[in-house]
């Protein structure tokens, strides 16, 4: 379904894994957060890495129909975003994602499932 956040979010770490992103996490923020209703988070390796991962997800969504709103930060910064308005994604390098540590804004909302398709 395409104006499902949730299976937009699924299908954006499904993305993400098959490019080798690590330690994927999806957080249902709706209630707690009036910009998105679902946050996703990886992490790459490299500069390069980051490229590749951002590259696939805007991919294999963009075959599914989803176009992407905006997309803000450099991987040589450490830090991409690539906002689909109801799912946003983060893609951070190791230090960067322990730098900002965004998990911490959804420390008391439970972290979501991945689903396996």
């Amino acid at each position: 379904m395409k104006n499902n956040p949730e299976v937009l979010a699924n299908a954006a770490a499904k993305a993400l894994d098959d490019k080798k992103g690590e330690d994927i996490r999806i957080y249902d923020v709706r209630g707690i957060s009036a910009i998105t209703d679902f946050t996703v988070a990886a992490t790459g390796t490299s500069a390069p890495h980051l490229r590749g991962l951002i590259a696939e997800v805007q991919k294999q969504l963009r075959e599914q129909g989803y176009q992407s709103y905006r997309m803000s930060g450099d991987p040589a910064s450490g830090w991409v975003i690539v906002d689909y308005v109801d799912v946003v994604i983060h893609v951070f390098s190791p230090e960067a994602r322990e730098y900002y540590a965004i998990e911490r804004l959804w420390e008391k909302k439970p972290e979501e499932p991945k689903t396996e398709e």
